[in-house]
Protein backbone atom coordinates (compact mmCIF):
# COMPACT_ATOMS: atom_id res chain seq x y z
CA UNK A 1 0.00 0.00 0.00
CA UNK A 2 1.41 3.45 -1.41
CA UNK A 3 1.49 6.19 1.86
CA UNK A 4 0.27 8.57 -1.42
CA UNK A 5 -2.95 6.57 -2.09
CA UNK A 6 -3.71 6.48 1.60
CA UNK A 7 -2.95 10.26 2.28
CA UNK A 8 -5.30 10.78 -1.40
CA UNK A 9 -8.01 8.83 0.10
CA UNK A 10 -7.68 11.03 3.62
CA UNK A 11 -7.89 14.07 1.75
CA UNK A 12 -10.71 13.03 -0.39
CA UNK A 13 -12.63 11.70 3.11
CA UNK A 14 -12.08 15.23 4.52
CA UNK A 15 -12.34 17.34 1.70
CA UNK A 16 -16.39 15.54 1.51
CA UNK A 17 -17.06 16.20 5.02
CA UNK A 18 -15.65 19.56 5.08
CA UNK A 19 -18.60 20.57 2.30
CA UNK A 20 -21.34 18.47 3.85
CA UNK A 21 -20.85 20.48 7.07
CA UNK A 22 -20.48 23.50 5.57
CA UNK A 23 -23.68 23.22 3.42
CA UNK A 24 -25.32 22.19 6.70
CA UNK A 25 -23.96 25.05 9.03
CA UNK A 26 -23.54 28.09 6.94
CA UNK A 27 -27.26 28.81 6.88
CA UNK A 28 -27.40 28.07 10.72
CA UNK A 29 -24.67 30.70 10.98
CA UNK A 30 -26.40 33.28 8.66
CA UNK A 31 -29.75 32.79 10.61
CA UNK A 32 -28.36 32.85 13.72
CA UNK A 33 -26.10 36.24 12.78
CA UNK A 34 -29.31 37.85 11.87
CA UNK A 35 -31.51 36.41 14.85
CA UNK A 36 -28.32 38.15 17.24
CA UNK A 37 -28.82 41.41 15.46
CA UNK A 38 -32.44 41.16 16.01
CA UNK A 39 -31.42 40.71 19.53
CA UNK A 40 -28.90 43.10 19.82
CA UNK A 41 -31.42 46.13 17.87
CA UNK A 42 -34.54 45.45 20.84
CA UNK A 43 -32.20 44.26 23.30
CA UNK A 44 -34.62 40.99 24.19
CA UNK A 45 -32.02 38.45 25.61
CA UNK A 46 -34.03 34.89 24.90
CA UNK A 47 -31.69 31.98 24.56
CA UNK A 48 -34.90 30.14 22.63
CA UNK A 49 -35.04 32.67 20.15
CA UNK A 50 -31.63 32.32 18.54
CA UNK A 51 -31.86 28.54 19.52
CA UNK A 52 -35.15 27.38 17.59
CA UNK A 53 -34.25 29.54 13.50
CA UNK A 54 -31.36 27.86 14.04
CA UNK A 55 -32.57 24.26 14.14
CA UNK A 56 -35.52 24.97 11.50
CA UNK A 57 -33.23 26.22 8.99
CA UNK A 58 -30.89 23.20 9.80
CA UNK A 59 -33.72 20.47 9.56
CA UNK A 60 -34.94 22.66 6.26
CA UNK A 61 -31.43 22.11 4.78
CA UNK A 62 -30.97 18.36 5.41
CA UNK A 63 -34.03 17.87 4.01
CA UNK A 64 -33.75 19.96 0.66
CA UNK A 65 -30.50 18.65 0.00
CA UNK A 66 -30.52 15.38 1.77
CA UNK A 67 -30.57 13.63 -1.54
CA UNK A 68 -27.28 15.41 -2.73
CA UNK A 69 -25.43 14.53 0.38
CA UNK A 70 -26.68 11.11 -0.03
CA UNK A 71 -25.43 10.98 -3.75
CA UNK A 72 -22.19 12.72 -2.35
CA UNK A 73 -21.19 9.66 0.52
CA UNK A 74 -22.61 6.75 -1.89
CA UNK A 75 -19.98 8.33 -4.70
CA UNK A 76 -17.42 8.18 -2.09
CA UNK A 77 -18.27 4.88 -1.01
CA UNK A 78 -18.67 3.34 -4.27
CA UNK A 79 -15.37 4.66 -5.36
CA UNK A 80 -13.82 3.07 -2.28
CA UNK A 81 -14.72 -0.25 -2.80
CA UNK A 82 -14.01 -0.15 -6.68
CA UNK A 83 -10.63 0.72 -5.37
CA UNK A 84 -10.18 -2.04 -3.19
CA UNK A 85 -7.74 -3.37 -5.51
CA UNK A 86 -5.66 -0.39 -6.47
CA UNK A 87 -5.24 0.39 -2.78
CA UNK A 88 -4.21 -3.61 -1.91
CA UNK A 89 -2.00 -4.18 -4.60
Amino acid sequence: MNPQVVLDLYGQGFYLIVLIVGVVMVPSLIVGLIVSVFQAATQINEQTLSFLPRLIVTILVIMQLGPWILTKLMDFTTNLFIDIPMIIG
